[in-house]
Order: C-alpha cells, then structure tokens, then sequence
C-alpha cells in the first residue's frame, strides 16, 4: 500500500517564554506598571487583585485570568485583606488566532488550572531562576533539567490557550447536526450544558441543579442525552468524572485519595466503586496497566 502523511496544522505556537511565576504577594503589594512586545496573563489563584490596563480597571477574583496583549500597559494591585496568590506568564505568539484573548477576561476550568499547576511544576524542574522574583528580566536555564522539561512548558502553555479557544467559542464544539436532526434547535442549549458539567466537574452535581441552573427541564434535559448519548445526564456526567480521574492518575501527580477529593467525591471507597464501575478496572489496575505499557521496551 502507498501511504500518504498528512501535514498537522499548528493552529498556535509560542515561539518563546518570557517570564513564568507564581507569586505570593503581601496584602498591600502594588506593581506600577508596564508594557512590553509580548503578551502575558495573570491569573489569580487565591484572593482579589485589581488590574489597570489602556482600557480601564479590572476587578479579577480567584479563579479568573486577564490577558495583555503586546505593548498594552498593565499594572497589578493585591486588594482586600487577603493576600492573592498570581500565576503570570509572558510568551511570544504570533499565531492569528491569539486575537481571541485581546480585552479578555476568562473564568478557568479544572483542566486549564491542573494544566497551569503541570506548567509551573515544569518551570521549577528547568528554570534556575526563583519563579517569585518579580524583577527578574531574563530566566536561566537549569542545566540539570529533566528530558523534554523545555519542550512541555511550551506544550502545556499552548493547550491551555487551545482549551480557553474551545471552550470559549461555541462553534467549535457544536455536534454534527445530520446525526441529531431533533436538536437542530437545542445545539446551544447543549453546549452550554457540556460547559456547565464541566466548569463543575469537581462537585456533586444532581439533576435537579442542572435544571435550575440552565433553565431546562427534566425530561427535555434527559431526553437530549439520552438520544446524544444513550444514557441520563448523571451517567454522562460520572463518565466525565472518571475520564479525568484517569487524566489524573497518567499524570500521577495525586494519589488516589487526592484525586477522590479533588473530583468531590464522599468517600476513596466510592470513587474506587464508580471507576471500576465505568472503566472495568480499579484504579489500581488502570494505573498498573498504563505504568507497564509506558515501561515496556520497544
């Protein structure tokens, strides 16, 4: 047979790395301000800060990131009592697509935070320099650092930006509608679903809250997945639960414990009971298949 490759289109690529930092400020900290040919974002993960750029002040709270476009002017001011924690990363991107983070203030998900943690996590590994230094001007390379360290910095990064695109444009994530014809009229209803379950993934969720919140009702909303997915809305979202708890044991920076917590879960026994339930395996089985499947010699 004549095989033939298809080319992968990089849709975003960070050409460079700038500066990565977590800070832990004081309660009073004040940054004056500045402006510079790459872009950057901030991203509060514990507290309130207050933001002033060309186009105003904005208020971020935990959870929430603003991005700064090239030669837009920023400054960064820790607000209330409690002291915020602030992820800031600057890069270089010339990717047509990063016109979608210009003026933009975005809530997080869970995959976008665990992604920003195994970034952070990856920059102490390579980065000589304290990632809490505000002043610093140019980062040093450890020379010590782990394989491909460098290279997973520059992969997280560019899929946080791809699951912010994503999850931000309604469009890319709308179902083909030739399959589900009866939902021509529901697609956005659906999605906002999706984003629902997913912005919630590490809560207990019932049928009752997906209804409030949505403002759908009960036997719409099972109908639509059921004929999406054949299965309740519960079911789908518990099958979410465990394809992230799975992310999350390949990743194997929580025990199993952790991440029962960490997906809200009442009890380690009853997470082990709903992973085996949905995957046919415990999670010590899936980790123990997917440790000697990457150990294996080729």
């Amino acid at each position: 047979m004549a095989y033939e490759s298809i080319y992968l289109e990089n849709e975003i690529h960070v050409e460079n790395i700038y500066t990565v930092h977590y800070f832990e400020y004081r309660s009073d900290f004040h940054f004056e301000g500045e402006r510079h040919n790459f872009w950057e974002f901030q991203c509060v993960d514990k507290g309130n800060a207050e933001v002033q750029t060309d186009s105003g002040s904005h208020v971020l709270n935990r959870g929430q990131v603003i991005f700064h476009k090239p030669n837009e002017f920023h400054t960064l001011s820790a607000i209330g009592k409690s002291a915020p924690n602030i992820v800031v990363v600057s890069f270089g991107c010339n990717s047509p697509c990063m016109k979608f983070f210009e003026n933009r203030i975005l809530n997080i998900s869970d995959t976008e935070r665990n992604l920003m943690g195994l970034l952070i996590a990856e920059a102490r590994r390579c980065i000589a320099s304290p990632l809490d230094d505000p002043y610093m001007e140019k980062m040093e390379k450890r020379q010590d650092s782990l394989f491909g360290s460098q290279q997973l910095i520059r992969l997280y990064l560019e899929q946080i930006l791809i699951y912010m695109i994503r999850r931000n444009t309604v469009p890319q994530l709308s179902m083909p509608l030739g399959k589900f014809a009866n939902f021509k009229n529901n697609s956005a209803t659906y999605n906002k679903i999706l984003f629902y379950l997913e912005e919630h993934i590490r809560e207990y969720v019932s049928i009752e809250d997906i209804c409030h919140d949505n403002l759908i009702g009960r036997s719409q909303l099972q109908k639509m997945f059921r004929d999406h997915h054949h299965c309740g809305v519960i079911d789908f979202f518990s099958q979410m639960k465990i394809e992230f708890a799975k992310q999350l044991i390949r990743e194997n920076q929580m025990n199993f414990t952790q991440i029962s917590d960490f997906l809200g879960y009442s009890s380690i026994h009853y997470f082990s009971r709903q992973f085996k339930k949905i995957s046919g395996m415990t999670p010590s089985e899936y980790a123990s298949s997917i440790k000697a499947l990457s150990e294996r010699e080729s």
